[in-house]
């Protein structure tokens, strides 16, 4: 059985989809969360200017920015994953009874 779905061209093609898939969005994941370290390490001033007349400066929307992305990034693999994903899975596994 595993022989049989490892050589199914859609089990090469749903591999292929979802590591091209996940590294993007790894990709996207580091770039965010290491420019805002990058923002903090190297750019103090800039995150530390006051909004407006109160406490809260630049730097808690920007992380709050970064910690939203992170849940939008699952939210899409997660949609990616119920769907394309899990239909091809479904339909290799068909394949395999076969």
């Amino acid at each position: 059985m595993v022989a049989r779905i490892e050589a199914n061209p859609k089990y090469q093609e749903l591999k292929r989809k979802r590591n091209s898939f996940g590294w993007l969005l790894t990709i996207l994941m580091l770039i965010v969360y290491y420019g805002y370290i990058g923002l903090i390490a190297f750019d103090k001033e800039l995150l530390a200017k006051p909004l407006g007349e109160g406490v809260t400066t630049l730097g808690i929307p920007v992380g709050m920015g970064v910690i939203v992305f992170t849940i939008i990034i699952t939210g899409i693999y997660v949609r990616r994953a119920n769907g394309e994903y899990d239909r091809l899975t479904a339909e290799i596994l068909e394949d395999a009874k076969q």
